[in-house]
């Protein structure tokens, strides 16, 4: 009798949670559109692109719109050249294609300034390309499986930060030509290791950095699979990047980067992140702008997983 006693409150207990559970309408205040100026250019020999947007409502689930009529330019402050982009195919984007006696964009060293106009406004930004190690190898290697992990195959790249302090880089990766963008797969380094806080210049980058280009992925049963498999294939590029552009992309990693759940509780506070984007001559009738204008130097290297050809393990 206790028990029935009991199993009625348990069900009785359930109902009263089930009706408890409503549907929340969130409704966010309504703001005028900015222009967003998405300009991340590099010195690899092929079109170089830049995009002039709009932001558009948080919930409306759609790209950002392009805006046309814009006029874009780079200029190389220090040998005085002009580069313009001209408008292309694609709504909003505007490109700069290599020529026989420009087969690349920007030189290294060199200091760039980005010129919009649009509407009567104008904006403008500026960077520096900075210098960048080039990929001395990628090496893969088997783990046996644990608790966590099964049987797997882990990638890495080699490569040398130059002497000298405050270089910042972008380590993007491709697995069998598939960018990795999630924002935990954001890889970034200050000289050779993961922030300015630890002075670490002049030496091979270390292990966390050099791990970054891995995957890590779930099956549908949530449990982890191995990054790659024998007959993948790596590409990584090491990516040249602004002090500024460090900070901007460590930003966008922590707010695009939530855990959900009991440990959203403990995350960052929700932000916007920061812009190196400003208005010239700003007036109550420009339309304000955020984004980002970076120009990296770029090394490259790729490598496919042939499980016969690993180093040997140490006894």
């Amino acid at each position: 009798m206790n028990f029935q006693y009991k199993y009625i409150a348990y069900l009785f207990g359930l109902i009263l949670l089930w009706s408890c559970e409503d549907v929340i309408q969130v409704e966010l205040p309504s703001s005028d559109p900015v222009v967003v100026i998405d300009a991340w250019v590099n010195n690899k020999p092929e079109t170089q692109k830049i995009k002039v947007l709009k932001t558009i409502p948080y919930f409306e689930n759609t790209f950002l719109p392009g805006l046309n009529g814009a006029t874009v330019q780079v200029e190389d402050l220090t040998d005085q050249v002009m580069y313009d982009f001209q408008a292309g195919t694609e709504e909003g984007a505007y490109e700069w294609e290599p020529t026989p006696s420009q087969p690349t964009f920007g030189k290294i060293g060199n200091a760039y300034k980005l010129t919009v106009e649009l509407g009567g406004s104008v904006y403008e930004s500026f960077s520096v390309m900075g210098r960048v190690p080039e990929i001395d190898s990628i090496a893969y290697r088997f783990e046996e499986g644990n608790s966590f992990f099964p049987d797997s195959y882990f990638a890495q790249f080699y490569a040398f930060d130059p002497q000298g302090e405050g270089d910042t880089y972008w380590i993007k990766a491709w697995k069998n030509g598939q960018f990795l963008n999630k924002p935990s797969e954001i890889n970034i380094s200050y000289d050779a290791g993961g922030s300015p806080g630890a002075i670490i210049d002049g030496i091979t980058f270390i292990s966390p950095i050099r791990d970054g280009i891995n995957p890590f992925d779930q099956d549908e049963d949530d449990n982890f699979i191995s990054p790659y498999s024998p007959g993948d294939s790596v590409y990584v590029e090491i990516h040249s990047i602004n002090n500024d552009t460090y900070t901007f992309l460590n930003e966008v990693a922590v707010q695009t980067d939530r855990p959900g759940g009991f440990a959203e509780l403990f995350a960052q506070p929700l932000a916007n992140v920061s812009s190196n984007i400003q208005v010239v001559d700003e007036s109550p009738d420009d339309t304000p702008a955020i984004g980002f204008f970076n120009i990296s130097a770029v090394s490259a290297k790729g490598k496919r997983l042939d499980p016969n050809n690993l180093p040997l393990k140490e006894d």
